[in-house]
């Protein structure tokens, strides 16, 4: 499936014309951003923090249990309840929060690049809408650029003036290579030991199987979320007859003679797999989301504040 998705006519290829950074974050796009900061603010509204939270013991407020009391523990903490009815000393944990970062993972393959760049260019404006949302709410945000493996990454960054740090680092990101998702996810899991929300923003077409990729995050005790890009135009490519077709990713060519009957098996298998896709993300109750290139950026992003899942 990811081959046949992935195949493109040799005679009409041609380097991705993405767009470039003045264009894809233009001062109309960073308007954007703070209406949707704002949006998303008045959505979780009377909710938990949009900040991701994580507990351990520590010396918060909250009651999380005792342990016995050695030398040298602050007197203050000892449970003198505890004392006066069994004699025992003890000292009251709480619990304290520690806030989460977001991992924003964008696939950076030659996949993305199909059709002019379109997935490409949504999955860069998304990331920078939602990593706007998150630094806004104080979370520590975290770029990464993965193909067969990690190939650029921006370092951790808080607070919503760092938003132009992050869309420079977009802004330089090319669409090459191939892809492996259970490799390059395998190499983020390494690289970074402390958890939090992992966002992959892809389009999912790993010859190995897009499952691998999301495993990986969750058996490191990632929070995966999926962002799907979808481009339309390759549920029906403009081909008819005879044309030698190349996988944009491998180099592996194929002689095909495109009929109507093949499109529309062509079209019935790519609904298909994006249903194997979503089944298997919600059996494993993994949030995804479907991103279609022919929709606003701003539009699917208000749709994942309302799904849930990100902000919580």
């Amino acid at each position: 499936m990811g081959l046949l998705a992935r195949l493109r006519p040799r005679r009409r290829a041609r380097p991705a014309a993405h767009e470039d950074a003045g264009t894809l974050f233009d001062e109309a796009f960073l308007r954007k951003l703070e209406s949707l900061a704002l949006v998303s603010r008045k959505l979780h509204a009377g909710r938990q923090r949009a900040e991701r939270r994580t507990r351990k013991a520590g010396s918060g407020v909250e009651f999380a249990d005792h342990r016995d009391y050695v030398p040298g523990d602050d007197f203050r903490r000892i449970d003198w309840s505890v004392y006066q009815r069994f004699g025992r000393l003890l000292v009251r944990l709480h619990e304290e929060e520690e806030d989460l970062g977001i991992y924003f993972i964008v696939d950076c393959s030659s996949s993305m690049a199909f059709g002019g760049g379109a997935k490409f260019d949504q999955a860069r404006r998304l990331v920078a809408a939602l990593a706007y949302v998150g630094l806004a709410n104080l979370d520590r945000v975290t770029v990464v650029a993965v193909r067969d493996g990690v190939a650029e990454r921006m370092a951790p960054t808080r607070g919503k003036a760092r938003i132009f740090r992050v869309l420079r680092f977009l802004s330089r990101l090319e669409a090459r290579g191939s892809t492996d998702l259970g490799a390059a996810l395998g190499a983020f899991a390494a690289q970074h030991r402390r958890k939090g929300l992992a966002v992959l923003v892809s389009d999912l077409y790993d010859p190995a199987g897009f499952e691998r990729g999301i495993n990986v995050l969750r058996y490191h005790r990632f929070e995966p979320y999926i962002v799907h890009l979808i481009d339309p135009a390759e549920e029906r490519p403009a081909l008819l007859g005879d044309v030698q077709v190349v996988d944009c990713e491998t180099g592996d060519e194929r002689a095909v003679t495109v009929t109507e009957a093949l499109l529309g098996r062509l079209r019935d298998a790519q609904r298909g797999w994006r249903g194997e896709v979503a089944h298997f993300c919600a059996s494993r109750h993994v949030p995804y989301f479907a991103a279609p290139t022919t929709q606003a950026f701003d539009e699917l992003v208000l749709k994942v504040f309302r799904q849930g899942g990100f902000l919580r």
